[in-house]
């Protein structure tokens, strides 16, 4: 896994305009791996409780938030960015998808370059002057139908691309997968189960047997089941069988009953 801390992109708010925007917003970045949180004037001056409440324990991009009165000084130490937004420009800017963009943050990331992403306000979004400061246009391929997206869902599909670029494998506290069934197990299942469908009469007409046994076997082999699952599923097959056993029993007990009497 690359060194996602080595230099995460910050994340630019221009004129955002709740506090419990900006607070979702950080929330966001603590769930990703982003900590570096810009304000370019916040709509009711900074710092805003409602910003710490929205955050739910997400205090440090809030705690260590900048506040810039213009997009230009916000972004000026900085060698990359990128500015998110769906509304056309007459700007000439490559057009990127978050995952591009994630790839391009994640190169320069790797060699210490200092990156951003930069995101408008709810209402107005993005000037087209701090656009031109920008070296692409980031888009959210969304349905054209409904192309409203509020502040922290943009941030929220920008960060994960980038998480996804620095993690290629799953998070290591999530649960190992057990390992197939070996073939021996899966055998037992298999023969209990065309024994028991055997009874049942599925096979047939009987010149399809073989076949109808190698597509049964190729489907369950597909799903790769665990000794566990093999036997739940073995278990389950013999439940049926002896359910099936105690309907004729009483079926029978029913038909010899009637002809005693």
């Amino acid at each position: 896994m690359a060194d996602a801390a080595l230099r995460p992109p910050a994340v630019i708010l221009d004129a955002p305009q709740l506090g419990e925007n900006i607070g979702a917003a950080a929330r966001i970045m603590a769930n990703f791996g982003l900590s570096d949180l810009r304000l370019v004037n916040p709509r009711h001056g900074w710092p805003q409780e409602r910003a710490w409440a929205a955050a739910s324990g997400a205090d440090w991009p809030l705690n260590a938030a900048r506040v810039f009165d213009s997009v230009a000084k916000a972004i000026a130490d900085l060698t990359l960015v990128y500015a998110a937004t769906a509304r056309p420009r007459e700007l000439q800017l490559p057009v990127l998808t978050p995952r591009q963009a994630a790839a391009d943050l994640a190169v320069r990331a790797a060699h210490g370059h200092a990156a951003g992403l930069l995101f408008g306000g709810a209402r107005a979004g993005l000037e087209t002057a701090d656009v031109a400061l920008c070296h692409a246009v980031v888009t959210i391929p969304i349905d054209p139908r409904f192309r409203s997206l509020n502040l922290a869902q943009a941030v929220a599909v920008n960060a994960y691309e980038w998480r996804l670029s620095q993690a290629a494998a799953p998070p290591v506290n999530f649960r190992p997968v057990a390992p197939p069934a070996d073939r021996a197990a899966m055998l037992g299942f298999f023969e209990q189960l065309e024994g028991e469908l055997e009874i049942s009469g599925f096979f047939h007409p009987p010149e399809k047997t073989p076949a109808m046994k190698q597509n049964l076997r190729a489907a369950l082999s597909r799903a790769q089941f665990t000794d566990q699952e093999v036997r739940t599923l073995r278990g389950v097959v013999t439940a049926l069988s002896r359910g099936r056993g105690k309907v004729l029993e009483k079926l029978a007990r029913s038909k010899s009953g009637r002809e005693a009497g």
